[in-house]
């Protein structure tokens, strides 16, 4: 079995891949200070294992684009959580929805155009049925994002 991330190196390379996973594996090697064969072994590795499962692309955000981003928590009555997240699925505006363990149970990442919007779609997230309730923080600003 090959050694999972385990050393300083593995997370600095990672971190350089997620600042630019297009850069040449010779610049990374450069800013690491070690041989881009080192480099390219280790990428290899790192995908071998499932660590890093693919690269992407990420769209600027058009600045004319205004839009209000809010973090919705929920919680659901025993064993509903799957269909709860089913329906959740309708709304276009939820970006991302993630099943957390604590007093919530669902962890929503929600973004519309206006905040109406956002109180729109909290109305209709509490009429799904077995929704007990919800909480709603309102994003004011990104201080990095590594996704």
């Amino acid at each position: 079995m090959e050694k999972p991330i385990r050393d300083e190196l593995d997370r600095q390379l990672i971190a350089q891949l997620q600042f630019n996973a297009r850069a040449k594996t010779s610049d990374i090697a450069k800013k690491l200070g070690i041989a881009r064969t080192t480099v390219h072994e280790r990428i290899a590795r790192l995908e071998r294992l499932g660590y890093i499962k693919g690269y992407t692309v990420q769209l600027a955000e058009d600045p004319g684009r205004q839009h209000v981003e809010a973090l919705v928590m929920i919680e659901v009555h025993q064993q509903q959580g799957k269909q709860i997240a089913d329906k959740l699925k309708d709304f276009p505006e939820i970006k991302l929805c993630l099943a957390i363990n604590g007093e919530y149970d669902l962890h929503l990442s929600v973004e519309a155009p206006q905040l109406e919007d956002i109180d729109e779609i909290i109305d209709e997230i509490a009429l799904i049925p077995g929704v007990r309730r919800t909480q709603t923080s309102l994003v004011l600003g990104r201080k990095f994002d590594r996704r």
